[in-house]
């Protein structure tokens, strides 16, 4: 079965799916590039694993202790170990953060012939979108270094949660965002901000010049990782969509859109 949503649909942002969505998206990206860009390129998988910070909920409980004081010893002769009651002091439940593993993939388009970076594809995901993440700042750093370089940076954010990567100027609010920097028109960069209701658009990939550029079917993309997962069966449209919460007029479009669903 097909998405109920023309373009990106919200439900795949729940934690229990998108980490499938953001390895298979790669995947199927450097499928499309793949077929396009021979023999002069090719489209490799880049992947890394960092650390998320998981913060366990808050809880304040008392465990229970026997009122009874085990005393250690050696009795003396011709007497009995006696237990004395005492009140314990009960230890309560606090608040503390651990780490979890998250492999993050990108896609990187190399020259056949010398294996020089040509462009790269970031995928952002929850991690690289969360202020406080060491992942993000380490994203960040990892993006100037682009920017400063010879290489085109295309940059997909299929996540309506978390902070984006930083733009010089205002533009339009959009769930969802690409941005593409063609390192010959540095500063400037194509941004398509996309709303929920649109259909995820067909996007270039420069090359070399003068080659020219390779096309990524984002809508095409989407549809396949839908049904290639079974995500028809792994989603319940009759739960809320995932955090964070949609806007007055998106969630009127989604009810309208789900009736059939409900």
């Amino acid at each position: 079965m097909k998405s109920p949503f023309m373009g990106m649909d919200p439900y795949i942002e729940d934690p229990d799916i998108w980490g499938d969505f953001h390895s298979s998206l790669a995947y199927e990206l450097r499928h499309q590039l793949n077929t396009q860009i021979q023999p002069h390129y090719f489209a490799t998988i880049e992947t890394k694993v960092v650390y998320d910070t998981i913060e366990i909920g808050q809880k304040e409980k008392y465990l229970i202790y026997p009122d009874v004081d085990i005393r250690q010893g050696y009795p003396a002769p011709g007497s009995v170990l006696t237990l004395e009651p005492k009140t314990m002091i009960a230890p309560i439940e606090s608040r503390i953060a651990y780490e979890e593993p998250r492999k993050l993939y990108r896609v990187e388009i190399r020259a056949v012939n010398d294996r020089d970076l040509v462009t790269v594809i970031e995928i952002l995901a929850p991690v690289t979108k969360k202020p406080q993440a060491q992942a993000y700042k380490d994203y960040l750093r990892k993006r100037l270094h682009l920017l400063r370089s010879f290489v085109h940076l295309l940059e997909i954010d299929l996540l309506r949660s978390g902070t984006r990567p930083p733009l010089e100027q205002a533009i339009p609010e959009a769930p969802y965002y690409i941005m593409l920097s063609r390192e010959e028109r540095r500063p400037y960069v194509a941004v398509w901000p996309i709303q929920l209701a649109q259909a995820l658009p067909t996007v270039p990939v420069p090359l070399r010049d003068p080659d020219p550029d390779a096309m990524l079917n984002l809508e095409l993309a989407l549809a396949t990782i839908y049904q290639n997962g079974a995500y028809s069966l792994r989603i319940n449209y009759q739960q809320p969509v995932p955090a964070p919460t949609l806007s007055p007029q998106e969630q009127t479009w989604v009810d309208n859109l789900l009736a059939d669903y409900k």
